[in-house]
């Protein structure tokens, strides 16, 4: 058999900047064998500068402003990890973040952007926000334009600095506002005499621009001080603003200063190869990046041009080949916002301005977007000319799922158990049905489960981290307190240094999860195979009778602790059909852990966990079990945001039409009910609890920060389960 290719280089992409928005395209048309590459940003999609005033102005909305990384990794072959760099340790190749472990590399490269957040000027920090990083201060906007809308804000703005950017910044502010009916107040204050960043006649231009559309601008002026009632200027004076804007230029971001790289004013020094200097393992580019042999203004258009350069020579860097030099030119064409749709451009001196320049602007900038959301689908490799009968019909269907969906269905796994010939035993007490075992071990009753996930993400770290919560579920749901866990992990081909970051992952990440939890790793089993599969054999101690799926009772209320949907979401994510936002929400969601949950359902009749047979098996389980019925109301379910929408659309995970043929649902058919046969990973519990506790254990779960509904209740048998 024919093994994939073994992984053998770790290149890690630090920030989603430009530049490696689009290496990660330029990667996915043509990957490059033995590779994993990693792109760390803080969030899963990254703001596009050049449509930036046009967002502020309401010309874009939010999603139209923003790369999709997730999805664009996806396309890369590439894992995400959705964290802030705060460190690069040279020596030892580590990429140092604030929430999880350190990320190692043989080749990584920096395009973290720049920010203008001024923390040396007093009041600033409490005050202010910079007009970078983008997505802070498209939210701060959103929020000031919605309390000006309700008049609870005045609409007076003060923007510090007088580049293009502040200019630019200060026309699509005081445009929104004027449509929403406002008249606003804004100035703009400059250090200087003048718009800097453009040609003096240009500036004049801008200026005389700004003037009529009413924007004060304070020239040779500097700030004080920022406060909660605008800023204060050297000579006592006072500009008022309800909101406060940094643009007075680019900052380095303040952690590169704790750093040994080599820097100036904070940037990193490059060569014409984009390598930092004094170091061929690491690269920078775009904004953060200083090519003292050509320094260059900080503008888009340099990451832009830059791309194919560092695409190159990441790939030269880890086969040997000769690097290519990046020149950028002297000049070059600057389209200027006015506010409303209309721009100026501005090149070698010479400016013009109207609506069709920012027709012109739209365009470039919508099909910049365009060719990093519109990705081609890749040819899938050759079939073999003849196979078995039923062969095509398997290849045919959906890809197969990971996590959860990744299941046989619940019918083929009893019928295997009912075939079994078992012992009598008087030391198991249940067996088979529900969610752990149940053993007695002297005087103590011990639960033990186990679980392991095919990988459905690309990142060991948090696909560890869910596969520990998903496998613990079961524990929780009897009620009993973890004891210890058996790891089992299968590792795709790799080096042995990639071996070894990739189990330090996959261990720190998952004796996170079960120290926190009581439980201790006392040892496992590990081998190499096609893809990454985590699982664990997990003890539990219960010192009271368990929780089972057999005590509900007629009059018992449904508790729901998390959201369902992301089986629907995980497919659509592999045929990069999903939002980047909604995946790495719902991540996050079932990287947490349930044990607080658990005890706070302590005293519940019945609960299991809601996996792989989804809401609706897990529920018909405990009908079964209990011999009861049960409602589900279906607006009181929660569900992870985008899956009804995907569901509409069509997707839904391989696990889904087994798991609504073993557990009919009676009532009317939507999106909705359908995720009712989500398989899901790392799910909530459901728990039987009595009427009158219901709505209390609701509110302490709540508080908690989960997100638990009252979704239905049980009444008389027979089993079965009705939608309303």
């Amino acid at each position: 058999m024919q093994m994939p290719i073994p992984l053998t280089r770790d290149i890690v992409l630090v920030g989603g900047g430009h530049t490696h928005a689009l290496v990660l395209r330029k990667w996915g048309m043509d990957p490059l064998p033995g590779v994993r590459l990693t792109v760390i940003n803080p969030g899963p999609t990254a703001p596009y500068s050049g449509m930036l005033p046009g967002h502020i102005a309401g010309h874009y909305t939010r999603e139209e402003l923003e790369i999709d990384l997730v999805r664009l990794a996806r396309f890369a072959g590439a894992r995400v990890i959705i964290d802030r760099a705060v460190g690069i340790d040279r020596d030892k190749r580590l990429i140092h973040l604030k929430k999880r472990p350190p990320v190692a590399y043989d080749i990584a490269s920096v395009d973290i952007g720049i920010t203008a957040e001024m923390p040396r000027l007093p009041g600033f920090a409490d005050h202010a926000t910079g007009a970078k990083p983008l997505d802070l201060y498209s939210e701060r906007w959103r929020r000031f334009r919605a309390g000006v809308a309700k008049g609870e804000s005045l609409p007076a703005v003060a923007v510090i600095g007088g580049g293009v950017a502040g200019v630019e910044l200060s026309m699509a502010m005081g445009h929104a506002l004027r449509q929403d009916g406002a008249v606003p107040e804004i100035t703009v204050i400059e250090g200087t005499g003048g718009i800097t960043g453009v040609p003096p006649a240009t500036g004049r231009k801008l200026q005389k621009e700004m003037a009529r559309q009413g924007i004060r601008f304070l020239a040779n002026t500097r700030v004080e001080a920022v406060t909660d009632a605008g800023v204060t200027l050297p000579d006592g004076g006072t500009v008022s603003a309800a909101l406060v804007v940094g643009a007075a230029g680019a900052y380095p971001h303040p952690w590169l200063s704790n750093t040994d790289l080599p820097l100036t004013d904070g940037f990193i020094n490059i060569d014409e190869t984009l390598q930092v200097q004094g170091n061929p393992a690491l690269f920078a580019c775009g904004d953060c990046a200083h090519m003292a042999a050509h320094p260059r203004p900080k503008a888009g258009v340099f990451a832009v041009r830059a791309a194919p350069v560092l695409h190159d020579n990441l790939r030269a860097a880890v086969t040997g080949r000769p690097l290519r030099r990046f020149r950028p030119q002297r000049d070059y064409l600057k389209l200027i916002s006015l506010g409303g749709k209309s721009a100026l451009a501005e090149k070698l001196g010479f400016a013009v301005a109207g609506p069709l320049l920012w027709r012109w602007k739209n365009r470039i900038d919508t099909k910049f977007m365009q060719s990093l959301d519109d990705l081609p689908q890749m040819a899938p490799p050759a079939r073999p000319e003849q196979m078995a009968d039923g062969v095509a019909a398997i290849l045919d269907d959906k890809p197969l799922c990971g996590g959860c969906g990744a299941k046989v269905g619940s019918d083929v796994l009893k019928q295997a158990l009912t075939r079994l010939k078992m012992p009598a035993r008087g030391d198991i007490l249940t067996g088979p049905g529900d969610d752990a075992a149940v053993l007695q071990v002297g005087g103590q009753r011990q639960v033990i489960t186990t679980d392991h996930l095919r990988a459905f993400i690309d990142d060991p770290w948090l696909m560890a981290r869910i596969a520990a919560v998903h496998a613990l579920g079961d524990i929780w749901a009897m009620g009993a307190r973890p004891q210890a866990a058996l790891a089992q992990v299968i590792l795709p081909r790799m080096s042995p240094e990639l071996q070894a970051r990739t189990m330090d992952e996959v261990m720190g990440a998952a004796n996170d999860v079960f120290t926190a939890a009581g439980a201790a790793i006392v040892g496992g089993h590990s081998t190499m195979g096609s893809e990454l599969t985590v699982g664990f054999s997990i003890t539990g101690l219960a010192e009271a009778p368990p929780i089972t799926v057999a005590g509900a009772r007629p009059g018992d209320t449904l508790i729901l602790t998390r959201p369902i949907g992301s089986g629907t979401i995980l497919a659509a994510d592999m045929l990069r059909a999903a939002n980047g936002r909604h995946v790495a929400a719902m991540l996050e969601e079932m990287a947490r852990t349930q044990g607080d949950a658990a005890e706070i359902l302590g005293g519940a009749h019945a609960m299991t966990d809601v996996t792989g047979f989804g809401l609706a098996g897990h529920l018909m389980a405990i009908c079964r079990a209990s011999g009861v019925s049960a409602t589900l109301i279906l607006d009181a379910i929660p569900t992870y945001q985008g899956a009804v929408e995907l569901a509409e659309q069509g997707h839904y995970s391989t696990l889904f039409q087994p798991n609504r043929d073993a557990a009919p649902v009676f009532g009317p058919d939507s999106p909705k009910a359908r995720l009712l046969h989500d398989p899901q990973t790392a799910g909530g519990f459901l728990a039987a609890v009595p009427e009158d506790r219901a709505e209390g254990l609701v509110a302490k779960l709540v508080d908690r920060g989960h997100r638990a509904a009252l979704i239905g209740r049980l009444g008389d048998g027979p089993a079965g389960i009705t939608l309303q």
